[in-house]
């Protein structure tokens, strides 16, 4: 029975026309609603994340995606199913395409001529989430990496032969990987290519294969990397760590480790782009006296020097206390918003007092107050 999966655009909650940034977008809002370091111990979030990273990982790569919307899971996952692209009722669509192919050059792939199944080609890159706080994204960290990523058998060196075997070139293909069919159709017989039933596609026929990765040359193994997180990096961007990735084939190189850096919430500060934004509030009597505030900053706390007849909502800026730059030239601005806190619960003798100070103060030292009636008035 074929394996059930969900579909890859259902997964991330987008349409099938979405466009690259629509899916990069989605991806990073599910990522970050379900990474397991935001979720610990939740076994139901931890599924989900792999679910998400698997359906961006096809998505987000244009060869995988357009194999995706053509024959679905099967189109990038050899191992789905029993069925192979035919579909259910038995109709094979690569008849339909290779009778197209034989008019125009190619099916519905485009017409794309099948590569050489052993030349070097480049490993697949690995995609991971890691969570930071926002002091390790302001000024960098180092964050230990575990990853499951298939490596070269080191006994048989990646050839998948058992060690002094060595491979037979396919003599039904010769070893391109391909052979020619002839088929009978209502408009007579057509030629076209496909891939050679005899050795899978591959090229060559292993008769001993190794024991240790069973012919595939390819054995999965656990690392831990140390990433090194630059300063400045922000919620949703992505680092690449080359060489990293799964192993190449026939030679060719390894891929990459890509990760995308999830920012928690921080309790008292924002950021936009290089600046920290942040609230803090302030006695009517500081507003009005003026006073020397505390003002807590990612380097630490840092005093300034409040004027006489502030204002509810006036920001201030602390130079240099931002994000420094991700290149490493510069830092950003911290910009501080103050409000004023109304009191609560006053006694009646502190209402007494408040009341004689408002009679005693009046209408005249409140500008805006008699900027609003004015124009009320008129």
């Amino acid at each position: 029975m074929a394996e059930q999966k969900r579909d890859y655009y259902e997964v991330l909650g987008v349409s099938r026309g979405a466009s690259d940034d629509e899916i990069k977008k989605a991806y990073r809002k599910l990522a970050k609603a379900n990474h397991p370091d935001l979720n610990p111990g939740d076994k139901a979030a931890e599924a989900r994340f792999k679910e998400i990273n698997e359906a961006y990982e096809i998505l987000s790569d244009s060869d995988k995606k357009a194999r995706y919307d053509q024959y679905g899971h099967a189109g990038v996952d050899p191992n789905f199913g029993a069925g192979g692209y035919g579909g259910a009722d038995g109709f094979d669509f690569g008849d339909l395409g290779d009778l197209f192919g034989s008019f125009f050059g190619g099916g519905f792939g485009g017409g794309q001529r099948r590569s050489n199944p052993n030349a070097p080609a480049r490993g697949e890159s690995i995609r991971q989430s890691v969570a930071i706080t926002f002091e390790e994204a302001a000024f960098g960290c180092e964050k230990s990496i575990t990853v499951d990523r298939y490596e070269a058998c080191e006994t048989c060196k990646g050839s998948g032969c058992e060690p002094g075997t060595t491979p037979e070139v396919c003599p039904d293909c010769h070893g391109t990987g391909t052979v020619q069919v002839r088929k009978q159709t209502p408009l007579g017989v057509f030629a076209s290519t496909g891939p050679c039933s005899r050795c899978g596609g591959k090229g060559r026929i292993i008769h001993q294969p190794c024991k240790d990765c069973y012919g595939t040359g390819m054995l999965r193994r656990r690392h831990t990397i140390e990433a090194k997180i630059p300063a400045g990096i922000d919620d949703g961007q992505t680092i690449s760590i080359r060489g990293q990735g799964h192993a190449g084939k026939n030679g060719g190189p390894a891929g990459d480790l890509l990760i995308t850096i999830t920012v928690k919430p921080h309790e008292l500060f924002r950021r936009e782009g290089s600046s920290v934004l942040c609230e803090a509030p302030i006695t009517f009597s500081q507003a009005v006296l003026g006073a020397e505030l505390e003002i807590p900053t990612i380097d630490g706390k840092v005093k300034y020097t409040l004027p006489e007849g502030t204002q509810t909502g006036t920001t201030f800026r602390l130079k240099g206390k931002g994000i420094p730059a991700l290149n490493g030239r510069g830092r950003g601005d911290q910009y501080v918003t103050v409000y004023i806190e109304t009191p609560r619960n006053l006694s009646k003798a502190q209402k007494e007092a408040l009341m004689k100070f408002a009679e005693a103060v009046g209408d005249n030292n409140y500008e805006d107050r008699k900027k609003f009636f004015k124009k009320f008035k008129k």
